[in-house]
């Protein structure tokens, strides 16, 4: 479920996989994975909640994925 999520707010802040990987201080083929559904460390996971304003909790657990999609929508 977070992969959307991701897609989502990364679409929403037009912003690359490159762009969002960047300013995450990760290499794009992680990011993309990431986005594919590869869970990140959760340091990658602040970062990268940082970058797109999400709740970076959303990464472990699936309650968290729904709600801020909800809240998001």
């Amino acid at each position: 479920m977070f992969p959307d999520i991701l897609k989502k707010h990364r679409k929403s802040l037009s912003l690359s996989q490159e762009q969002v990987s960047k300013m995450a201080g990760i290499e794009r083929s992680y990011y993309t994975k990431i986005e594919n559904g590869l869970r990140p460390s959760v340091k990658v996971a602040q970062a990268i909640g940082r970058v797109l304003g999400i709740d970076w909790t959303i990464f472990f657990n699936e309650n968290c994925a729904k709600n801020a999609q909800i809240k998001s929508a």
